[in-house]
């Protein structure tokens, strides 16, 4: 089976584009980390990645679903739910924002922080998952959030959070060090230790440890971060979720095209399972939006749309497949 991509997709900084195209706020200038103000951003940013990825793939376009939570729930807040299915590029894209209220905190989000166990909260973000149609183009997934919570008669302590990881089933180095070159410049105005730190924090965050390997290459990740204020936090985000695109989407062109077959399809669904065992076993988020009573169609976005398990599998020893786990899901310095 060959599948080819859509050519007449926007090129990118490395082919040529305006980068602004992708993220038109040319300026880390503070700016005031007051919740409307988020609220605004992180709906722009979702816009700006849906509409992009719609021109890429070139078939299909998102569905969008905006929901309310119905009063009595444990979570108070609305949200936008975008979901691309059966494209020619992207067989599953979801992006979600959320902007949501609860009595106390769940245990997941106070682990680092024990003094706010029960404080009431305000949390709100973008997360997207991107499964390509391709076995040649790797999944993708971004987030970006920032929650604030306090007692009541106590100032509300607000922390940042996010970062970008990529799970390649089929590794090239240029792919790999194209990524991490972009996630290191947004990072690059903060200080030089958040790369490497965020770096490091990311390939021991996404680490399937009931089978001690990671999900992908990695990318940046953080959370709880507070350094500097709210404001510096806030323009942290903003770098981050500014910088997906141009971290993204080159990969995607160069990879599109390839031709692949039933032994590619095979890998990338097996391969798939062990994302999905990660979402649902270890991560934080997916915990806390179902402990929390968050809603639970967009907390599973990032479900990829078919998956398979193999009892003992093992590639071939000398293959493509093989040299995925040999080689690329090993952290290492790729920039």
């Amino acid at each position: 089976m060959a599948t080819g991509g859509n050519p007449s997709f926007l090129r990118t900084r490395e082919s040529g584009i305006d980068s602004n195209r992708f993220h038109p706020q040319s300026t880390l200038a503070m700016t005031r980390a007051d919740p409307p103000v988020v609220r605004d951003y992180l709906i722009g940013l979702q816009q700006r990645i849906t509409d992009t990825i719609e021109s890429l793939d070139g078939q299909a376009r998102f569905l969008r679903d905006d929901w309310h939570k119905a009063p009595g729930e444990p979570l108070q807040g609305d949200g936008i739910t975008k979901i691309l299915e059966g494209g020619a590029v992207f067989e599953r894209a979801g992006v979600g924002f959320s902007h949501v209220r609860g009595p106390r905190l769940p245990p997941s989000a106070t682990q680092q922080r024990p003094e706010l166990a029960g404080a009431p909260f305000e949390a709100m973000g973008v997360s997207l998952v991107f499964h390509p149609l391709n076995p040649y183009v790797p999944t993708v997934h971004m987030n970006v959030r920032m929650i604030a919570a306090g007692h009541p008669g106590q100032a509300p302590v607000c922390w940042f959070g996010g970062g970008m990881d990529l799970t390649p089933y089929y590794g090239f180095d240029e792919d790999c060090q194209h990524f991490h070159r972009v996630c290191r410049d947004a990072c690059a105005p903060f200080g030089d230790d958040k790369y490497p730190r965020f770096k490091q924090w990311c390939d021991e965050y996404f680490f399937n440890k009931h089978r001690g390997e990671p999900r992908g290459i990695g990318g940046i990740f953080y959370d709880d971060f507070a350094e500097g204020g709210n404001d510096n936090g806030f323009a942290l985000m903003r770098s981050v979720g500014d910088a997906f695109l141009d971290a993204y989407v080159p990969i995607v062109q160069r990879r599109q095209g390839m031709d692949w077959g039933e032994r590619e399809r095979e890998h990338q669904l097996y391969r798939r399972g062990r994302y999905v065992e990660f979402n649902l076993v270890w991560d934080r988020g997916t915990h806390f939006g179902l402990q929390s009573g968050g809603r639970t169609e967009s907390i599973l976005l990032s479900m990829p749309p078919l998956v398979r398990w193999q009892y003992q599998h093992q590639p071939a020893p000398g293959t493509p497949e093989a040299r995925l786990t040999e080689y690329f899901l090993v952290p290492r310095a790729w920039v």
